[in-house]
């Protein structure tokens, strides 16, 4: 598994694509191991090399996961449906005080990457945590034609 938290910088929150396939699709598609440098979100550099051996399925992890240039290379995209609002707090919680200047900004950049690319309209599949476990769903169908909306509400979907 591979978290894209790991690819991203407080510089490159979602301009790591490059980087991204270069140290990981590139060598994993010829089938040798993938060797890239994790970021510390703390000391905001990169920490020492890691190698993700290949194997015939490497879960991607993160948001950013179902961008445009790397939908070629997934077998399958799966859209984990949380309100943003919920996701953030979440995160909040999670990366405490010292990194509460670092969500102001990527509040902005998230919608502004899913304006621009957005994910959910290609997923395989919804899922969507429940009281107990999780249900998921078959996603929206294929691309996006001229009459579709690609605006997505923050709120829960009915789904469970």
């Amino acid at each position: 598994m591979l978290h894209l938290d790991d690819v991203a910088t407080h510089e490159e929150l979602f301009a790591w694509t490059g980087r991204l396939l270069r140290q990981v699709i590139e060598p994993l598609r010829r089938g040798e191991p993938a060797r890239y440098a994790p970021y510390d979100w703390t000391t905001r550099g990169f920490g020492p090399s890691r190698e993700l051996p290949a194997a015939p399925v490497i879960l991607l992890e993160g948001v950013g996961a179902g961008r445009r240039a790397l939908r070629p290379f997934l077998a399958r995209l799966l859209w984990m449906e949380l309100p943003h609002e919920e996701a953030w707090t979440r995160g909040q919680r999670r990366d405490g005080e010292a990194q509460s200047e670092f969500w102001d900004g990527w509040v902005r950049a998230e919608r502004r990457h899913f304006a621009d690319d957005p994910s959910r309209p290609f997923a395989d599949l919804l899922v969507r945590q429940c009281p107990e476990g999780y249900e998921v769903r078959k996603g929206p169908d294929g691309t996006l034609g001229p009459d579709t909306s690609i605006t997505h509400g923050d709120g829960p979907s009915a789904m469970c």
